[in-house]
Order: C-alpha cells, then structure tokens, then sequence
C-alpha cells in the first residue's frame, strides 16, 4: 500500500466517518481542515480528498468503525508505515493481533504478522510489543532473523 491508494481507499469514505460521527458537513471541513466545498466535492466523489486531509481524517477519528473496517486496529501504524516505508523501533504494546492479524512465522520469542485488511507486516515480542512494520516481507523476515539472533 502506498499513499495513493490509501487516498483511494478512503476518500469514499470520508461520508462515512462524518455521518458515523454525527457531524454536519461544516463541522466536518473545520475538523480536516478543508472547505465545506472541497468536501462536498470529496463526498460526491468529483475529487479525492489529499494524502494530508486524509492523514487529519485517520489520526482524528482513529476509533472510527469505518476506518478500522478498512485499516485495521491501529490504522495509525498503516499511516506511519506508508509515510516512512518502515518502522523500526519498539512501540506501544499491542493486542496480540487476535482480530486483524495473520501469523506468518516467529523466531526466537518474535512473531512475524501480516494484517488482513492493509497486508503490512508487522513483528511483535512474546509480550506483544510492536518492533517493526512494513510493507516488505523481505525486509520483515530479515528484521525477524536479526531481532531472533539476540531472543528475549
């Protein structure tokens, strides 16, 4: 996944999350920043709402049904992931991938997930704290093999 097709992923939904939220289609532009005729336009579907209009829409309404339908549980990781290509450093501790996640293989106390709904990667500890995500399985499996060489 790259930003282009997260843009086209989710700028048909923008209706979805304001209507989910209750908002009117003058609070929502406030909140994204954005005129209430560029949304207009978003929700009719004439434009796609931009990679940053986007990126407000996510981080604001992360809790959001409709964009954890599509992302995932933490749809900020799938924005840091796309913004950065990888993450690579230890993170908050996670769910353990009960829901969103598929095991693709572990090493060494370290689980190799990919996630149903945006396919990243991501590697999490025995204690389900995140370490690393991206959107390569290449680059995944030889972060595995390295942070399997010194096991927790």
């Amino acid at each position: 996944m790259d930003q282009h097709s997260l843009v086209e992923q989710l700028s048909p939904k923008v209706k979805l999350v304001r209507v989910e939220r209750g908002y009117t289609q003058e609070r929502m532009s406030l909140i994204l920043g954005v005129s209430k005729k560029t949304l207009v336009q978003i929700e009719k579907g004439r434009i796609q709402a931009s990679w940053t209009t986007l990126v407000a829409m996510v981080a604001l309404f992360r809790d959001s049904e409709v964009i954890q339908n599509t992302l995932g549980e933490d749809p900020l990781e799938v924005l840091e992931t796309i913004a950065h290509e990888s993450v690579n450093r230890p993170k908050q501790r996670t769910f353990g991938g009960k829901v969103w996640w598929t095991s693709v293989e572990e090493h060494n106390g370290y689980m190799l997930q990919q996630n149903v709904l945006s396919q990243h990667y991501r590697i999490i500890d025995g204690n389900y704290y995140r370490y690393f995500s991206s959107f390569d399985l290449k680059e995944a499996r030889k972060k595995l093999a390295e942070l399997g060489e010194n096991p927790i």
